[in-house]
């Protein structure tokens, strides 16, 4: 009988809010290349302070030889023509380092508006805007209408590193899965307790069989918000709204809780980890120490 192959596990650390400064970009980036991280993970949110990910990812790659670099992007609102290019540039600048999922967005009233997106199914822009920039990425000429766009015989190059240069989606709920199943390569959850995450990983790889479509085994990760010490209360009920689950199934705190969770995890078939710092009182230097203490040995 042959060996199974090994799962490969990956240690990603996110910033929630990370500013647009030169130094402490710097500090981040440095400090996550130097202790072998496999990925430095930015979330784009168009309504907050927090540096634009494609730009700060492209400065981070002239730091950096190994580090992977992953981006959470919100999709509508969003030229499709233009995204495309930016990614497949990107990943080029970084030779072929870039890691990407699809996102609608927090979808509150005033982020729709702003990104002119109100009464919309952010679901199918998502799904549209995928097929659009595949087709580009493998050097299709595009004739399409998408939400008053018009491209008429229009290409894009020139392409990505990454063949393919894989599109992941998260979210939750019925809809999302469905979704993910149909047009993603991966799945990067948020806020789901392993048995939640291992339910939905199931039920994509389902829906993608129905497709025809596979899913590879180690294409399945997740956010994980933690801290070192205790969290004020405001915080925590900011971190668990929205679900009864147990706290330490959500956003673990100290070491133990933490690497309880990452094995849970690794029971339930989630092998890509986004950890998230939810309080940064000492730097960046000791919240790094601190994860390569507790959750690179994790990595293989």
């Amino acid at each position: 009988m042959e060996d199974s192959p090994v799962m490969k596990i990956r240690m990603a650390v996110a910033s929630s809010n990370t500013p647009a400064d030169a130094e402490g970009l710097a500090d981040l980036v440095d400090g996550l290349e130097k202790r072998r991280f496999d990925t430095l993970w930015l979330s784009d949110t168009p309504m907050t302070p927090a540096v634009e990910p494609l730009m700060a990812l492209a400065v981070a790659s002239a730091r950096t030889t190994r580090l992977k670099l992953g981006t959470n992007v919100v999709v509508p609102g969003r030229n499709p023509l233009l995204l495309a290019k930016e990614l497949a540039h990107l990943d080029r600048l970084c030779g072929g380092r870039l890691l990407l999922a699809f996102m609608p967005g927090i979808g509150s009233p005033s982020e729709r508006a702003a990104l002119g997106v109100t009464g919309v199914d952010r679901n199918n822009r998502i799904k549209q805007a995928i097929e659009l920039c595949r087709a580009w990425w493998e050097g299709d000429e595009v004739t399409a209408e998408f939400d008053g766009f018009v491209y008429e015989n229009v290409r894009v190059g020139p392409p990505p590193v990454q063949e393919p240069l894989e599109i992941w989606l998260g979210g939750n709920g019925p809809k999302s899965l469905a979704l993910t199943a149909t047009h993603a390569d991966g799945w990067l959850a948020s806020r789901a307790t392993p048995a939640e995450a291992e339910l939905s990983r199931r039920t994509i790889e389902a829906g993608a069989a129905e497709a025809g479509r596979f899913i590879d085994d180690d294409h399945f990760g997740i956010s994980i918000p933690y801290a070192r010490a205790a969290l004020p209360d405001r915080t925590m009920e900011a971190v668990m709204r929205k679900t009864d689950a147990a706290p330490s199934d959500i956003c673990p705190i100290g070491p133990q809780e933490l690497t309880d969770l990452v094995q849970r995890h690794l029971d339930a078939g989630i092998t890509k980890f986004v950890l998230r710092p939810m309080s940064l009182d000492d730097g960046w230097d000791a919240e790094l120490d601190y994860l390569a203490e507790y959750a690179i040995p994790f990595q293989n």
